[in-house]
């Protein structure tokens, strides 16, 4: 999952990157307004943490840019600014949280895992394929109760995303940029991607074949959760 991440304050910038990334989101940083703004014009984002007080730049103006440019973004506004109409105000602009300052870490990453639950029609981080079970808060797979314990951190990535995005089909392109923050080139190919999806089936089919984990010719992969 991508996250940008719009923050003067570098300590607190520097702490929440490393942190996210160490829960194994892909980080994008900007400390003012103008990088952020040229960002969110080019590239996709799952999330976007924006600080109201910006040096350059008013944080509303820069939510209804993202809200603009990146629709599918889930936008979480950090600020220390206190008063309700702000806090009313980004939501009226769509902004899918809001989190005063200070304020923990592990609450931050339980509201991003919420978010996407709701964004995708999730009531719950676990859930059941046939005889497997996916937990996404704890990012496990198990079957009948046995932890999988072979499948690597990038094998979850791929399954997490492509069950959030149940029953769609998503291309190598799509799987590439959100999990490993870059498109995939069509001459490199896509076949680190198949050669992931191939290990991952491999690893599933030591206790059942995972038959809602499907490959859609020409296009890309998709979770069939209806299957």
């Amino acid at each position: 999952m991508n996250v940008l991440i719009v923050e003067d304050e570098k300590a607190l910038t520097n702490e929440l990157e490393i942190f996210l990334s160490n829960s194994n989101y892909i980080c994008d940083v900007c400390f003012n307004g103008a990088s952020a703004s040229e960002k969110i014009a080019t590239n996709l984002y799952d999330f976007i943490l924006i600080d109201l007080g910006l040096p350059d730049y008013d944080g509303l103006d820069l939510l209804k840019e993202a809200k603009k440019y990146n629709p599918e973004a889930a936008c979480i506004i950090l600020t220390a600014r206190a008063e309700v109409n702000d806090r009313i105000k980004g939501l009226d602009l769509g902004a899918d949280d809001y989190l005063p300052k200070p304020f923990s870490l592990l609450e931050l990453q339980s509201r991003m895992q919420a978010i996407m639950r709701r964004k995708f029609g999730l009531k719950h981080s676990v859930v059941m394929l046939g005889n497997f079970v996916i937990d996404l808060t704890n990012r496990t797979i198990s079957y009948n109760n046995t932890p999988i314990g072979t499948i690597t951190k990038k094998e979850f990535d791929l399954v997490a995303y492509m069950l959030l995005h149940k029953n769609r089909t998503l291309t190598r392109s799509q799987l590439s940029e959100h999990i490993w923050g870059s498109v995939v080139n069509d001459d490199y190919d896509s076949n680190y991607i198949d050669a992931h999806i191939k290990n991952i089936r491999k690893k599933l089919n030591v206790y059942s074949s995972p038959d809602w984990l499907e490959t859609v010719r020409g296009l890309g992969y998709r979770i069939n959760i209806n299957h």
